[in-house]
């Protein structure tokens, strides 16, 4: 089976047949799946060829990708990844770059880049990604997608190919709310519904790239209050959010080290470019370092776990705005990048739910608006979303 792509979603190769059950909620959907997640027989590759090359095929599915399975869902193909998942925008050195459907002349976002071309392009119905520092939620923002960094721990990675341990999440991409309540309900029960009591940061909001981009989010932040409710602005963290991009880029830098640093020092791997110096950052990262940064990141989960409550919902843009151009300069990519780990980090350092739902468009490209709930609150965060989208039950 070799699945027809114009997008560069999927690898390049014949994938074998990969059984599912004939019935189930999920029945009659298509499922593309990132190169980081075990599928039984096959190799898994995690956006570098060496590593493909390396690889030997597994011997049992991924457990959440063969939930899906047994759910009905039916395997199209293994999806891009950016190198060792360790990138945001959908360039992989090694491959030729995803196209976004919903925004040709822009990146597609990564790492999960692949999978958010699939199900923007329509080529799949669902597509599997991970979340580590935005890998669902910036591509599904750029790609006018649903995307939701789940509860950390709350989806099994077992036979995943791991970036950061303590960050790594599970996620998925589908088109439409109806659809990605179903994977929810197969991957995490049944919905829970709850009234949230809505809230905003300015600091967060002050990321925002422009008027443009502020007069789109203050319009979005407008249907949620006349959807769900108004959210109040609240005094902000003790923790300034300079202080909370480098704890996270410390503690994920050297947890990737730890995780693949032994490989890549073994020869030379020819990782391309951002994705090699971020590792060669990891590897200044020490143990005292590492702890110090461990005990903010407590201390700042403590704080927002109590600002939360049991139903607060942190309403926030995203990302800073659109996809940048895909023709921007390597500069320009890692500005970006800086600004929206900025918006990024509080879920990842925290480890509670995030979804980003397509209410907005910035210069004719896709534009999210996130909400950030209690660890848990996975299903109920959907389901706002099933309200702000206007989609039935």
């Amino acid at each position: 089976m070799r699945q027809r792509d114009s997008y560069n979603a999927f690898l390049d190769h014949d994938y074998p047949e990969v059984p599912h059950a004939p019935e189930g909620p999920l029945a009659g959907l298509t499922l593309a799946i990132k190169d980081i997640f075990d599928i039984a027989g096959q190799k898994t590759g995690g956006g570098n060829p060496q590593k493909l090359a390396e690889a030997v095929a597994a011997a049992s599915t991924a457990p959440a990708v063969q939930a899906l399975l047994d759910a009905g869902a039916n395997f199209v193909g293994r999806t891009q990844t950016d190198e060792l998942t360790f990138s945001l925008m959908g360039q992989n050195a090694h491959y030729p770059f995803p196209v976004n459907p919903a925004a040709p002349d822009r990146v597609t976002g990564g790492s999960s880049s692949g999978s958010a071309a699939a199900v923007a392009g329509g080529l799949a119905d669902i597509a599997l990604g991970s979340d580590t520092g935005g890998s669902i939620r910036a591509p599904a923002s750029f790609c006018g997608l649903v995307g939701l960094r789940t509860t950390h721990g709350a989806i099994s990675l077992e036979g995943t190919m791991p970036l950061a341990p303590s960050l790594d999440t599970f996620g998925w991409f589908a088109k439409d709310i109806g659809t990605y309540e179903t994977v929810g309900e197969v991957l995490l029960g049944a919905p829970a519904r709850r009234e949230g009591k809505l809230f905003r940061l300015a600091a967060l909001d002050d990321l925002l790239l422009g008027p443009a981009e502020e007069a789109e989010y203050a319009r979005m932040v407008e249907k949620v209050a006349a959807t769900i409710d108004a959210p109040e602005t609240s005094p902000p963290l003790s923790h300034s959010i300079d202080d909370l991009y480098w704890c996270f880029r410390k503690i994920q830098s050297h947890e990737a080290w730890q995780v693949h640093g032994p490989w890549i020092s073994a020869a030379d791997r020819r990782l391309g470019p951002g994705v090699r110096e971020r590792f060669e950052f990891g590897s200044t990262i020490d143990a005292a370092t590492f702890a110090s940064e461990t005990a903010r990141r407590n201390a700042f989960r403590e704080e927002f776990a109590q600002m939360l409550g049991d139903d607060g919902i942190l309403v926030m843009p995203t990302v800073p705005g659109a996809a940048p151009l895909k023709n921007a300069t390597f500069d320009d990519l890692q500005t970006y990048r800086e600004r929206a780990l900025r918006l990024l980090c509080l879920s990842g350092l925290s480890g509670f739910p995030q979804i980003t739902l397509p209410l907005g468009t910035v210069d004719g490209a896709p534009f999210g608006i996130s909400l950030l709930g209690p660890a848990g609150s996975d299903m109920a965060l959907i389901g706002m979303g099933r309200a702000l989208l206007g989609e039935a039950g």
